[in-house]
């Protein structure tokens, strides 16, 4: 991999190289699987909502449905920006690339954003920080944050950031990030190109829809979710991952693992996304191997000052008063 595309592993408290070359493995049927769930469930709200249209007691849960799994088309479009989705790097790409696409995102950009948050974690470069920077600031402060991602109004915020189209502002520093700029020229075009295809395919979806008279259908159930319900739990989800923590010299004590039963994880935190330490210390591990490697970081005993605690805690930590002189 050039320099400029790669994601570095923290390798500061490393595991023998054979359990890495183990847990690093790409399974095409895993993948397949995980995508397949996502697309069926997504299928089958979306069915539910159009079939009794426009009763509220069908369209409301629709919608809340709708955009869990919208959300885990980005954790999918995630893996494969870390090229962990499959082995075939077409096949990887153009997966992800659709799962990102149907969400109105450019999977390559995100990958070169991306690249900065993991390179660079709570670092100057880490556009992530104005997100879950800060905390705790106080329960009123984050319930009007997701009260206002609840009501469409920072939306536009989410996709400048995703495609790409506007700096980001580490507010610790006051630092506009540009993440298109520290990255290969191979992945600068990639991006590009894939921006002006997320935005063209959009497009033609307004068209087809408004012309065969679904178009209202179309709104209500799959950009109304994008606006709203995926931009509270992306909140809630990166504060919860990063949010509130006081050491940013590791990712061990910079990043969160979340523990909970498995409903919610699967509303919050799809495809294991919630065991982000793990991530964060070997991101070329896939989703799927991520539970197995948080119980090998166990067992090596490399997790015992890392905050891998229930969500239940991490509440507690985020919603916490600020404290004074903040």
């Amino acid at each position: 991999m050039n320099r400029g595309e790669e994601f570095k592993d923290d390798f500061r408290k490393a595991l023998p190289r054979e359990i890495v070359q183990a847990l690093t493995r790409r399974s095409a049927w895993r993948a397949s699987l995980a995508v397949l769930e996502d697309v069926l469930v997504l299928g089958v709200a979306l069915a539910i909502g159009i079939y009794f249209w426009p009763n509220p007691l069908a369209v409301i849960p629709a919608i809340l449905i709708v955009g869990t799994r919208q959300h885990a088309l980005f954790i999918i479009a995630h893996d494969a920006a870390h090229y962990l989705l499959y082995e075939t790097r077409w096949l990887n790409e153009a997966v992800g690339r659709a799962c990102a696409m149907a969400a109105g995102l450019s999977m390559c950009t995100y990958r070169v954003i991306h690249r900065l948050h993991h390179n660079n974690l709570y670092g100057e470069l880490d556009p992530d920080t104005a997100l879950h920077g800060g905390y705790p600031r106080g329960k009123a402060y984050l319930v009007k944050k997701l009260l206002k991602d609840l009501g469409g109004l920072t939306a536009w915020k989410t996709y400048a950031y995703f495609l790409g189209g506007a700096p980001a502002l580490n507010t610790a520093t006051n630092v506009a990030v540009r993440p298109l700029d520290d990255t290969s020229p191979k992945l600068r075009h990639e991006a590009k190109v894939d921006r002006d295809a997320v935005i063209a395919l959009h497009v033609c979806l307004l068209i087809i829809f408004a012309w065969s008279g679904y178009l209202l259908q179309y709104v209500v159930l799959w950009i109304l979710p994008l606006v709203t319900v995926v931009q509270a739990l992306l909140r809630l989800r990166a504060i919860a991952e990063h949010g509130a923590t006081t050491d940013f010299s590791s990712p061990l004590t910079a990043a969160r693992t979340n523990l909970g039963p498995r409903w919610l994880t699967w509303l919050l935190f799809p495809h294991h996304v919630n065991y982000h330490i793990e991530h964060h210390l070997y991101a070329s591990v896939p989703h799927y191997r991520l539970p197995e490697l948080h119980r090998v970081l166990s067992e090596n005993s490399i997790l015992e000052n890392a905050e891998a605690i229930s969500f239940r805690t991490t509440l507690g930590k985020i919603f916490a008063p600020r404290a004074r002189g903040a």
